[in-house]
């Protein structure tokens, strides 16, 4: 109420000096004419014998009059003149309060429907911005909860005394786990907050994109040996202009996922290749790369394909301790700054991650 309050004082100010303004004005031109007419009859260049007795009597009385008239105007122009202000201060405020759905319409003159166009979006991004961040405050509570009460209990189960040693070093090593995952995921988190405040690529060069593919295969060597995987790395050498160290992280993701879900003794496949020029379409020299990470092992249904890509969320909540959520969100962020795009399919027991590069 005393937030109305201020705006409505405002608003009374505004009018106010726009009405004292125009008065002022008419009040300035009438004193100028007067003076003008004063002197030229004092000099005999006019003369006022017509109207000799009453002739200031009807110079006062259209001051007067014109003053009147004047900012009854000047009153009635204000409102028609500020209605577009008024609106924008109206919307403003409820912006303030936190109305992130207030839209406006200032009418169909092209000068204020650019206005109203420039409202609306801010108050769009504005209101994406709240849901997003309270998306992620829900979403990061729910995950930090679950390590958090672990370790709280198992700290209270080594607490006890006659625990025996061997109970103690597995609770230690659970602990240490958990902890980890903590540490992980807190890191995904807030790496994956600057990626979403990140709007332009930067740090671009021209690098072996097979060889980086290569590096990561190398980096999990053991995760995808425990399992005894065969690896099909089937491509040749072939470069790309983006951000190296994002685009390794983008390969590390993605194969890591696809063991992680990878049937023991199956074959983890990986391709890349340039699309011809009838996938790509007119106007692409270079042509855009294709890389395609496949795995064998339980498909992902079909409507979740889509919100694998969302921030914490995991399809499997069998094997839910063995990420955080995030890793495909991250894959995702960066190749959209990369102008890309990163889709998923699966067909008779294989899934498909497949990123296309410009």
């Amino acid at each position: 109420m005393k937030k109305k309050k201020q705006k409505n004082s405002a608003q009374r100010r505004i009018y106010f000096y726009f009405i004292l303004s125009t008065a002022a004005a008419l009040l300035v031109a009438l004193l100028t004419a007067t003076a003008l007419e004063f002197l030229f009859t004092r000099l005999d260049i006019i003369s006022l014998t017509p109207l000799q007795d009453k002739g200031w009597y009807w110079i006062l009385i259209f001051t007067f009059t014109s003053i009147i008239i004047g900012l009854i105007l000047a009153s009635l122009l204000s409102k028609f003149m500020f209605r577009p202000i008024n609106t924008v201060m109206d919307g403003m405020e409820r912006l303030a309060e936190g109305e992130f759905s207030t839209r406006i319409d200032l009418g169909k003159y092209e000068g204020m429907q650019s206005l109203a166009r420039s409202f609306n979006t801010l108050a769009t991004e504005l209101e994406n911005t709240k849901i997003l961040r309270e998306d992620f405050v829900n979403d990061f509570s729910h995950e930090l909860k679950t390590p958090v009460v672990s370790l709280v209990g198992l700290i209270g189960l080594m607490k006890n005394e006659t625990l025996p040693e061997a109970k103690r070093r597995h609770y230690l090593d659970v602990c240490e786990s958990e902890a980890n995952r903590l540490r992980n995921m807190t890191e995904s988190t807030l790496y994956l907050s600057r990626l979403e405040s990140q709007s332009i690529l930067t740090d671009r060069t021209k690098f072996n994109l097979s060889e980086q593919i290569r590096e990561c295969v190398l980096l999990l060597q053991r995760k995808w040996s425990a399992k005894s995987l065969s690896l099909s790395l089937d491509f040749d050498e072939h470069y790309t202009v983006g951000n190296e160290d994002m685009l390794k992280q983008v390969f590390i993701n993605l194969i890591d996922n696809a063991v992680k879900f990878a049937t023991d003794k199956s074959e983890l496949k990986i391709e890349l290749e340039a699309l011809t020029d009838t996938e790509a379409g007119a106007g692409h020299n270079p042509p855009p790369l294709r890389i395609s990470v496949t795995n064998e092992g339980e498909e992902i249904p079909a409507g979740e394909r889509d919100a694998i890509f969302q921030k914490f969320y995991q399809c499997d909540s069998s094997r839910s301790t063995e990420g955080n959520g995030i890793g495909l969100s991250i894959v995702k962020r960066i190749v959209a700054l990369h102008n890309g795009t990163v889709t998923v399919t699966c067909n008779e027991g294989k899934t498909t991650f497949t990123v296309t590069l410009p």
